[in-house]
């Protein structure tokens, strides 16, 4: 079997992005705050899994779903496209950061790994539709298998971030998160772009995905 390298840099790309461990980090931070580095660990871990549950149950899943309720995938990979690219503005306006502390506010949450850590910061309506565009740029066990197998990497990445995250904070800083998010936001938009042009593309507007 002959892995496509452009699919898996797509691939990988995407939900790193979409994902995006580093911008998640301050925020995990501010829901653990009095909590030991051991109870931290457990809920980085904890919070990991659940969200590969739910990404791998739409990887499974997803297709069908749509294809139940009559909607075909360059539809979804238009409006899929359509809202990573709105995904993509809010990392470059620091739109999505603020909207991500205003959930946590005021909130007393003991266990923040499934919610709001696991759904909806990780496995979030951008994650999932990445998911499903991405398996249905190469449908079959060779695009299924990438697929989650870059995103079991980036779950792991996402654990070890989190887990160093105080570590991340005092090194980077609040101003290098912000450059690395925008950094993110500019390859995301590009990225949707391609997903809108894709769709158009299997509707007969231009040519076809390459």
């Amino acid at each position: 079997m002959t892995l496509d390298t452009a699919y898996m840099i797509t691939a990988l790309v995407t939900m790193f992005v979409v994902i995006d461990p580093i911008g998640i980090a301050p925020l995990f931070l501010a829901l653990t705050s009095g909590m030991t580095p051991a109870e931290r660990r457990k809920v980085a871990l904890h919070a990991c899994l659940v969200a590969g549950l739910v990404l791998v149950l739409f990887a499974f899943f997803g297709e069908a779903v749509l294809g139940f309720v009559g909607i075909s995938m360059p539809a979804f990979r238009i409006a899929g496209g359509i809202l990573l690219f709105l995904t993509a503005l809010d990392m470059l306006f620091e739109r999505r950061t603020k909207r991500r502390e205003d959930r946590t506010e005021g909130e007393e949450i003991d266990d923040p790994s499934v919610f709001p850590l696991a759904i909806p910061l990780i496995a979030g309506p951008g994650s999932i539709a990445s998911i499903i565009l991405l398996i249905g740029e190469k449908p079959g066990g060779e695009g299924l298998i990438t697929v989650l197998g870059i995103t079991a990497l980036t779950l792991i990445a996402l654990g070890l971030t989190l887990m160093a995250s105080s570590y991340l904070d005092r090194i980077i800083g609040k101003k290098g998160i912000d450059v690395i998010t925008r950094i993110l936001g500019m390859l995301l938009a590009a990225l949707a772009v391609q997903f809108v042009l894709d769709g158009l593309a299997a509707f007969g507007f231009g040519p076809a995905p390459g």
